[in-house]
């Protein structure tokens, strides 16, 4: 048996506004790829905030963790919150 047919919607693009001219497109993707950086580093903080809260548990885990590994983990604390700072500091002026 063939699949059965149906209609679709005539997608004439006759029928669509004026397009962009070059330099709109370019605004457009320029305004596009700065809303996607922004979100690309939202995620970035975001990670580094959950490696941060990771390695303070690991930090304060006791004896079940080698003594190099907890003092590793405090350190990697100290050093994703400054991190996170620093890039929150960055972000609010440029983007």
């Amino acid at each position: 048996m063939s699949p059965s047919l149906s209609v679709v919607a005539d997608n004439d693009l006759k029928s669509t506004p004026k397009s962009e001219t070059v330099a709109e497109r370019v605004r457009r993707l320029q305004s596009e790829a700065k809303q996607l950086a922004k979100d690309h580093v939202r995620s970035l903080s975001a990670a580094m905030v959950n490696v941060e809260q990771m390695a303070a548990e690991i930090a304060e885990g006791g004896e079940a963790y080698p003594p190099g590994i907890r003092d590793l983990a405090r350190r990697l604390v100290e050093d994703c919150e400054a991190r996170v700072q620093t890039l929150e500091a960055i972000v609010s002026r440029t983007l």
